[in-house]
């Protein structure tokens, strides 16, 4: 075992999620690699937003095919084991396993990050074969030719965080190039690869111009069907994981709704929901609802982003925050780019990233775990403007609410009005459920915020689930032309507050006040109108 040539490192990578009690089998996608050994399509990239299980599935890969350790015990009972090429390459391969986000100590070079690979790869190969004289000056492709030449072995490369050179600050742009071209040395028409497996976040062609990386095969998450289901949970998945929680955790806090609403919303291309597999497992073991994916972020994340062109995006940030969708043109391998300037770039990137879902030509927002950072975002940043005027204002909006302070609801909402952006042409009940749901963005901190749920015998504007049980509860129904007593008639009528109530036999889940609130705004003589009453 070495460094790089049949580490031990994927099989314990591995042999840790197995043994995990929120353990999800996605082994068959081995199946859809061991056709590929030794063909001519055996160069597979396959790109995800960060914590979307792309090292764990690198480590499965590693651990399968690689003689570092008999992986029989780890993978009995699994899919794959069913396979009928199962045992013909399991713990059969030689395997060559590169985590590329990892660095010598105290690096301040290219020429010291490549060179610990190459001379770890070369050493590897000294003392896997004694006998065929290696100089460990030698160019590792050369010296893994000349092992193939002597002895017939092939290799199965697994890569991971292929694309950590690109965030490395002490890289340059060419020496990036010279990146390109390594692995292009490495791998490219090399008879010795019997296998390519590599996994990132950032796709490779835009960075990849000429023809260096041509031979491999790239599947994202936005617009490739393979693949798809073996990143991210689907909704079966975590019902078997909800069910397995129930069980284990002696005390569980965390509803079913709970995880659709903070870890759910992103789509496979055949629209099957995905949810961030990285959290529901964090959220399950800590019995605890938070943010665990985006915490791992190195940047301020999505100012990041639009900080060049505030201008386009700020009006579709306030869609966005209310549930709407932003038509897209998805630009494969835009969110490569440095230099994000147009919209569907920009928009492009942060699908790329997981910051944002795609589905239907169409960019949302996809769960509350991210609402959460863009929330932040129009809290913190005056450079968006009226967007950030109006999200400080919504913690008096809160209290004039709950305090059943009409009044001021309606200065805010006239404040708003009168900021004259495009936004607030109030044509429709969509742009005045954007404003609204912009002016209440700080209840986000103390209500999960559902936007047209389905509730009694319709489907409500807004509804407000107040974490504390003793809390007050809100119902929300806009009108456009109309007048706010028609829609607190709506909820009423439509039977809106059954939503609050737990099921037959059970104890009710909020105690507090039940709040209609009914809001209206008149084209003609543009003005707002809010009531509310105690249901």
């Amino acid at each position: 075992m070495g460094m790089f040539l049949n580490s031990s490192v994927p099989y314990e990578g591995y042999k840790e999620v197995r043994i995990d009690q929120f353990f999800v089998d996605k082994s068959k996608l081995i199946d859809e690699l061991i056709p590929a050994l030794g063909k001519r399509n055996r160069y597979f990239c396959i790109t995800r937003p960060r914590r979307f299980g792309k090292t764990v599935m690198a480590n499965m890969v590693g651990a399968f095919f690689g003689k570092a350790q008999d992986a029989a015990e780890l993978f009995a009972g699994l899919a794959v084991s069913k396979s009928k090429e199962y045992t013909s390459h399991l713990y059969k391969h030689d395997v060559i396993y590169i985590d590329f986000s990892r660095v010598p100590r105290d690096c301040k070079s290219y020429s010291q990050y490549i060179k610990r690979i190459q001379d770890g790869m070369n050493q590897d190969l000294i003392e896997a074969y004694p006998n065929l004289q290696i100089d460990i000056s030698d160019s590792v492709w050369d010296i893994l030719q000349k092992v193939f030449e002597e002895t017939r072995n092939k290799f199965i490369f697994v890569i991971d965080e292929w694309d950590a050179v690109f965030h490395m600050p002490f890289i340059s742009s060419e020496e990036q190039k010279d990146y390109l071209l390594f692995l292009k040395n490495l791998l490219k028409d090399q008879v010795y690869v019997e296998l390519a497996y590599m996994t990132g976040v950032l796709p490779i062609a835009k960075y990849s111009s000429g023809s260096e990386l041509n031979m491999f095969m790239e599947y994202d998450m936005a617009t490739s069907k393979r693949f798809s289901e073996y990143f991210g949970f689907l909704d079966y998945e975590v019902d078997n994981l909800y069910e397995r929680y129930q069980k284990e955790i002696i005390e569980p806090e965390i509803f079913r709704e709970d995880l659709r609403v903070w870890y759910d919303g992103y789509y496979t291309v055949l629209g099957k929901r995905l949810y961030n597999p990285c959290s529901i497992v964090c959220a399950l073991a800590d019995n605890e609802l938070a943010s665990y994916w985006i915490s791992s972020g190195p940047y301020d994340e999505i100012f990041y982003y639009i900080k060049n062109n505030i201008e386009d995006i700020r009006d579709d940030l306030v869609l966005l925050i209310a549930g709407e969708g932003i038509q897209v043109e998805i630009q494969n391998y835009a969110a490569v780019s440095m230099q994000l300037e147009t919209k569907d770039e920009i928009y492009s990137a942060m699908v790329v990233y997981g910051l944002l879902t795609y589905k239907d030509g169409k960019v949302y927002i996809p769960n509350r775990e991210i609402m959460e950072q863009f929330k932040k975002l129009l809290m913190s940043k005056d450079s968006l403007g009226y967007v950030y005027r109006l999200a400080k204002e919504s913690e008096k909006m809160l209290k004039a609410t709950l305090t059943g302070d009409t009044k001021t609801m309606t200065d805010i909402l006239q404040y708003a009005h009168d900021m004259e952006s495009p936004i607030l042409s109030y044509n429709s009940e969509v742009e005045l459920s954007a404003v609204v749901n912009l002016c209440y963005l700080a209840a986000r901190d103390h209500y999960l915020v559902e936007r047209e749920d389905k509730a009694g015998r319709g489907f409500v504007d807004f509804i407000f689930y107040p974490e504390r049980k003793g809390a007050d509860c809100m119902i929300l129904e806009l009108k456009v032309d109309s007048t706010p007593k028609e829609a607190i008639r709506q909820i009423k009528e439509k039977k809106y507050a059954l939503r609050f109530q737990g099921k037959l036999g059970e104890l009710p889940k909020y105690t507090g006040r039940i709040l209609a609130v009914g809001i209206s705004y008149d084209r003609k003589t543009k003005e707002h109108a809010c009531e509310i009453e105690v249901l």
